[in-house]
């Protein structure tokens, strides 16, 4: 297993603080899934966030106890109405006997369609049944089946959480949002160290650009260290006390991402301070000139639009 820092959450279970992510985007990408996790774990990962049922098969056929890797899957936007049925059936589609960590994978939900990306899909406005906060609810009632160790959320705001905190019996463990240097979501980091929850960042090199493999600042900290630009990024994530999921098929890439380097003070403050530089504070996910994200405004969602994208 690979030599990192595990966090503990507020629920008292432990979290591998580096990820692979198993979303591949495309249809039809099951034997690459498979195969990405089985290289992952034959390389040290321990946490595995995904969506897809081939990962069970790889968590059984690596020879690695199941209690020492953890899973994490997402109730999808479609079934926020049938929150019981969803889990069970992912539950059933990845072959395992229980779950360590189950995300509301967004706030808003989606009903009469297949997916959000279905041109017929209703998805309510905020107020609108099922609200998160009924989600939420319905989640917290699947802790007492014991196949899910932990519950937490995804692209959940500062605003969201203050609408859902005051409904909750159980304080969501885990918010897991977009988080890199160009978008370190300080507000947001500030509030859920202050409720105890651990932000886990997706795409935590970007996505859909290649800024931070070509930033200046950030090759020069990794030739400075003898490090990759990925591990600089990934590195600063976990040192400031985040869980980081980045994805990759390339063993070589896999072996360098979970090979954390240690950044001096001075270094975290430079990677802090990165995104007030100009054209810098942005997403790298959803970029483009949209004032909303699946059916909801940015305001709903409790984010300000940043350099062509979103802030959470």
């Amino acid at each position: 297993m690979a030599d990192i820092p595990h966090f503990t959450l507020n629920d008292g279970n432990k979290i591998p603080s580096v990820g692979i992510g198993c979303w591949m985007g495309i249809p039809g990408g099951a034997e690459r899934v498979y195969n990405m996790c089985l290289k992952a774990l034959k390389n040290g990962y321990r946490l595995i966030d995904t969506a897809n049922g081939y990962v069970g098969q790889a968590v059984r056929d690596s020879g690695i106890p199941r209690e020492d890797i953890y899973v994490t899957t997402k109730l999808p936007n479609n079934d926020h109405h049938r929150v019981q049925e969803s889990f069970d059936e992912s539950l059933r589609s990845l072959g395992l006997e229980y779950i360590d960590l189950y995300l509301m994978h967004w706030p808003q939900a989606c009903i009469s369609a297949v997916s959000m990306a279905d041109p017929d899909a209703v998805i309510p406005p905020p107020g609108g049944s099922p609200t998160f906060i009924e989600t939420w609810q319905d989640m917290e009632k699947l802790l007492t089946t014991g196949k899910v160790r932990s519950i937490g959320i995804s692209n959940f705001s500062v605003k969201t959480l203050n609408e859902l905190l005051p409904h909750c019996h159980v304080v969501p463990a885990v918010n897991q949002v977009e988080l890199h240097p160009c978008l370190p979501s300080v507000e947001l980091k500030k509030f859920c160290n202050d409720k105890g929850i651990l932000l886990e960042a997706y795409s935590p090199l970007g996505q859909k650009t290649a800024l931070l493999h070509e930033s200046p600042i950030i090759r020069e900290t990794g030739e400075r260290l003898g490090a990759t630009t990925p591990q600089v990024v990934l590195s600063w994530g976990v040192q400031r006390g985040t869980v980081v999921i980045a994805k990759t098929e390339t063993e070589s890439r896999m072996k360098d991402n979970i090979t954390l380097v240690q950044l001096s003070k001075a270094d975290m403050e430079t990677l802090n301070e990165m995104h007030k530089l100009p054209g810098l504070h942005r997403s790298l996910v959803l970029v483009g000139d949209t004032e909303e994200v699946f059916g909801w405004k940015y305001e709903w969602l409790g984010w300000d639009i940043g350099q062509g994208g979103f802030v959470p």
